[in-house]
């Protein structure tokens, strides 16, 4: 009985500890940021008080233009990188052999290798008057002159935007995929229906956790995006994480605390309507034990 009480007290330190720790790192920051977003601004800094000054900066003007370009732009783009990742994921589960799957998953994985701000560097020479876009375009007569709107648009946002997160979304979407039951399949197929709609009435929705998981990876990512609206945008294209960065910079620290308050909440809501929507099995599949 006492080896058994030793036992479980030192289960709760093992893995109790690092789970606190982890609560605070993330939780902590978080409820910093809640509590500053009250305070009000005082010169060039600060002091503390229960005020919703800087929520009613937020939501007026110019910022809400921001906020609700942000949700257009973070929608649009998950949107479509759902539109190809969902087919690549669905492709490595059903038409790649399974011991060739962890290759074609790592070379998914590969551009994140490099700092995604060096990619979207890249971009910005590749789509740039000078780029290898342009001279292709150039050499080969379709245009005259080089094409401005390649860069500084919202296509090379968008394309930013796609390249940045779309192989997020693909793991995610493969672990669902791949966690289905089979049987369920082949008893549409003996039941005599046909592969498309095999794939809409029986695929499709039981994927639909990792869809959403996939989704919410790819709208976070756009959301709160500054590099890629920054570089492939320009100077004048603002988004959410742009407009916290402006915040910062005239040190503004309540109104950048209430808008990024805005942001996370934004976020959590996506995630618990995750949570309270999906059976976290049929997300992890046969992770936790599913066969």
């Amino acid at each position: 009985m006492l080896l058994t009480r030793h036992g479980r007290v030192l289960r709760l330190l093992v893995l109790g500890l690092p789970l606190l720790a982890i609560a605070v790192s993330i939780i902590g920051p978080l409820a910093i940021t809640l509590i500053v977003s009250f305070w009000q601004k005082k010169g060039f800094g600060m002091v503390p008080a229960f005020t919703l000054d800087s929520y009613l900066l937020f939501f007026e003007g110019v910022r809400l233009e921001v906020l609700q370009r942000s949700l257009w732009v973070a929608v649009s783009a998950t949107v479509i990188m759902l539109l190809l990742a969902y087919p690549i994921a669905y492709l490595v589960t059903r038409r790649v052999r399974a011991e060739f799957t962890r290759v074609f998953l790592f070379l998914f994985a590969v551009p994140f290798l490099v700092n995604y701000i060096v990619r979207t560097f890249a971009w910005a020479d590749i789509l740039g008057r000078t780029g290898p876009v342009n001279s292709l375009l150039i050499w080969s007569g379709l245009v005259t002159g080089p094409v401005d709107w390649l860069l500084f648009s919202d296509f090379a946002v968008y394309l930013g935007l796609v390249t940045a997160y779309m192989p997020f979304m693909i793991f995610p979407i493969w672990l669902s995929l791949s966690g289905l039951d089979r049987r369920h399949l082949e008893a549409s197929w003996m039941l005599g229906e046909s592969p498309l709609a095999t794939f809409w009435r029986i695929t499709l929705p039981l994927s639909l956790p990792g869809v959403l998981a996939a989704a919410i990876f790819g709208f976070v990512g756009a959301f709160g995006e500054v590099a890629v609206s920054l570089i492939l945008g320009g100077t004048g294209y603002q988004l959410l994480g742009n407009a916290i960065t402006s915040a910062l910079n005239v040190l503004n620290y309540p109104l950048a605390a209430a808008i990024s308050s805005v942001a996370t909440m934004i976020m959590l809501t996506l995630i618990v309507a995750w949570y309270r929507l999906f059976d976290i099995h049929l997300f992890l599949g046969k992770i936790m034990g599913r066969r």
